[in-house]
Parts: structure tokens; sequence; C-alpha cells
């Protein structure tokens, strides 16, 4: 089965007032990845999953730019263009027909032109093609290639343009495939202590490996043999942005975090023991629930904590509290400095891949289904009653199932939350999120 953990990333980059939210909303359609109850996780939008064709991706939308002077809006430019560069695939790089080829535009191409990353030039706001196309062809004099004209308030135009940017794609997932490595993201808050936790995972190891500064990424990939076993640690750490401001630094967070969940097995949320579980832990974890992948929770510096005999239980309640969609992940205390069941981590990261890629027999599911059904009758609703035909695995990574049903519609989220908890209560699947997909059969069958 082709892998789909890694989904390439598509940056957008532009001038203000070029059109890059309509664009960006445009594409993403109804994708958007809202998710309904969980605390401010892709509210703000930075992020959402598009499809083109088979073709699947992540768009990101690099910040908006607020237009002071024109030297403010270049160096904001090449602030887009920079985190565009260390993180996507491929850049689509927009501009304007009606205000022409600008300065800013120009310094910005040559950014994108030295970066050696595929770039995909996009004319914006060609709402007639006769008209304007004397006009696009202006935008060939910033030496990336050919320009795509799109109007993306009518729609128009994506195909050739999406054709175009989904065409760098396979070769670099063709590539990913061979690799079994167990890919594990090491994700967090600024600060937390994930470079220290790598080093020590390292230091211990003493299979001191090359640093290969990610292919397609800036995120740096350490590869660890552990116990004869190989592993590649994903660090998003270097958050090498001074006296940038807030918002700032937290969307260049996410869309880093975003970078490498997409990469990954598995995700490391490192917390800092000594600050406790954040509204901003919340958001990095809903990148990783969102993406379905495995979970482990590692609270840092628990050297650092007082402690006595309920503090355990204590910090546990609260994050599951503030964490409550991903009642699946493990939960480990641990210390960096002190290497406090550090060392612990590789058993739980090898028990979670396992569970992550477990598959289950469909006569085994059926019985438990058929089971769950006879102890908590299925909802009714007007007279007309849930009735459940069939369950069987569709995919590992994470472990997802198709149930087959009378009506969609009766299908309550609390009842598929029971039939859940009773496969988990047989095959434990911990540290890993399952997926539920409800198709309807129609009752003669």
């Amino acid at each position: 089965m082709s892998k789909k953990n890694a989904k390439p990333i598509v940056a957008v980059v532009g001038r203000p007032n070029v059109g890059k939210s309509t664009l960006f909303n445009a594409l993403a359609g109804e994708n958007i990845s809202i998710v309904k109850d969980m605390p401010g996780i892709t509210r703000d939008r930075i992020y959402a999953d598009v499809s083109w064709l088979t073709m699947n991706f992540t768009l990101i939308d690099t910040g908006g730019i607020e237009p002071e002077s024109k030297d403010i809006i270049l160096s904001q430019m090449r602030e887009q263009a920079q985190i565009a560069i260390d993180t996507a695939d491929v850049i689509i790089f927009l501009v304007d027909v009606k205000q022409g080829l600008q300065d800013a535009d120009s310094k910005v191409a040559d950014m994108l032109r030295r970066s050696r990353k595929p770039v995909v030039l996009a004319v914006n706001k060609v709402d007639d093609f006769k008209k304007y196309m004397a006009d696009v062809y202006e935008f060939y004099n910033l030496g990336i290639g050919e320009p795509y004209p799109i109007s993306s308030v009518n729609r128009l135009g994506f195909g050739e343009l999406l054709d175009e940017v989904t065409s760098y794609f396979d070769k670099e997932a063709a590539k990913e495939e061979e690799d079994d490595r167990v890919k594990v993201a090491i994700v967090g808050k600024p600060n937390v202590g994930k470079s220290s936790i790598i080093n020590r995972l390292i230091g211990q190891n003493r299979v001191i490996v090359s640093d290969i500064a990610g292919t397609t990424r800036d995120a740096i990939d350490t590869e660890i043999t552990h116990d004869g076993k190989e592993y590649v640690f994903i660090d998003t750490a270097g958050l090498r942005r001074k006296n940038k401001i807030k918002e700032e630094l937290e969307r260049y967070m996410i869309i880093r975090t975003v970078a490498a969940v997409e990469r990954a097995d598995i995700v490391i949320l490192v917390i800092d023991a000594v600050e406790g579980v954040t509204e901003q832990d919340a958001k990095i974890a809903g990148i990783a629930h969102d993406r379905g992948k495995a979970v482990i929770i590692a609270v840092n510096k628990w050297d650092a904590v007082e402690k006595n005999d309920k503090t355990v239980k204590e910090y546990t309640q609260k994050i599951r509290q503030v964490l409550s969609f991903m009642s699946y992940a493990e939960i480990m205390f641990i210390s960096a400095v002190s290497g406090q069941r550090l060392m612990k981590l590789y058993d739980m990261i090898d028990a979670v891949y396992e569970n992550h890629s477990m598959r289950v027999a469909t006569g085994v599911l059926n019985e438990i289904m058929a089971e769950a059904v006879a102890l908590q009758q299925p909802p009714s609703d007007k007279g007309k009653r849930l009735r459940l035909y069939y369950i069987t695995q569709a995919a590992v990574k994470p472990p997802t199932f198709v149930i087959f049903v009378n009506d969609k519609e009766l299908m309550h989220f609390s009842y598929q939350r029971y039939l859940e908890n009773q496969i988990r209560d047989t095959f434990g699947f911990i540290g890993t999120p399952l997926k539920f997909i409800i198709r309807e059969r129609k009752e003669n069958k």
C-alpha cells in the first residue's frame, strides 16, 4: 500500500492585496480544516488540506503583510518567502496583473529563484484572458518561468496552475516509499527542551550520526540506531527569529510543526513541566490529531517540579482536560537534564508504532461489533433504528475502519465513540487515534 504519510506542502507568497487569501480559500474550498470542538486549532486557517484529482497536499498561508511603507512590505515579503523556502515542497508566487510588475516582486523572485525550490508563478485577477494576456507576459521578466494566468475570484485557470504545482510532487513521494524507519517528530513550544531531548538520545546511544539537513525542509533529521533498530528524529527546534512579534512567531511555529508532523509516523509533544499544559500546546497537539498521527506526550523538566504523592495524578488530569480530544495519547514524565526515564521513550515509541500500524481481522471486528450492539442498542429516530451490517479495517497509520449501516444520519457521534471504546478495550490501540468511515448500504442487500 502506498504511504499516505508525507503530504507535499505548498506555500503561497505574495505582496498585499494580490489576492492571496482569496486564492487560499478558493483552493481550500470546503476542506478547510476547522475542527469543531477543538481549542483554537485551525481557526486562524494557517493551513488547509487540498485535493486535486488524485493528489492531496497541504496548503500553507505564509502570513499577511501590513502595507506600511515599501521597505516594510519588502522585508515582510522576504520573511514570508523564507518561511516558504524553509517548509514547502512547491511555492506559488502570486502577483497581480492589474498592479503590474513591481520592484518588490522582482526582489522576492530573486530570493525564490536562488532557493532551488520549485516555484510556480501565478498571475491573479486575469478575469478576461484575451484582454490581459499581453500584461501577463510581462511577468516572464521575473525569470521564474512561465506565468500562469488565474482569477481567484472567478476560479479561472486553476486547472493549469494545479497541474503545474502537482507535477513536482510524485518524485518525492516515490523516494519516501522505501524508507521503513520509524519517523518521530519532536514538537512543542519554543524552549521546552526539544533539542536537549534529541541530544540526550543521541549521546546515550553513542551512534553519532550525520545531521542531514532534511532534504526538502530545513528541519534537521537525525538518524539514530538503538538496539539495532533505526529511527529518524525530526526536530522542529531552532526558531532562529529574534525579536519577532508573538503572532508571527506562533504562525511560524505552527507552519514548521505542520511540516514536521506531515512527515512523521509518531509525534512526541513536549510540554514544559514547570509551565504546565497551555492553550498553545493544545494547538500543536491538534495538528498531530488532525493528521491521524500516533502521539506521546512527554512532560519534560520533571526534575524541576516540587512533588508529593498526588503530583503525577493531578498533572495527568490537567493534561487530559486540556487535550481532551486525544485521550488515546500516552503520557510520560521525563527530564532531558537528568536523563530520567528518557531511554524508556524508545520502548514507548515501539509500542505506539506497533499500534499505529496494527491490523485486526474482519471476523474478530464483526464479533466485537455484534457484542457491542447486543449490549447497547443502536440509536433510533422517528421509529427508524440504526442497523449495523458489517465492519472492516481499510487502512493503517492510523487504523481506519469502515462500518456499513442502513442510515448514516442515525450514527450518532456518541454511539461511534462507544464502538471505538469497545475496540480499544479489546486491542488497546494506545497512543494512536482510530478513524471511522460510515457507509450506507440499502436494507435489501
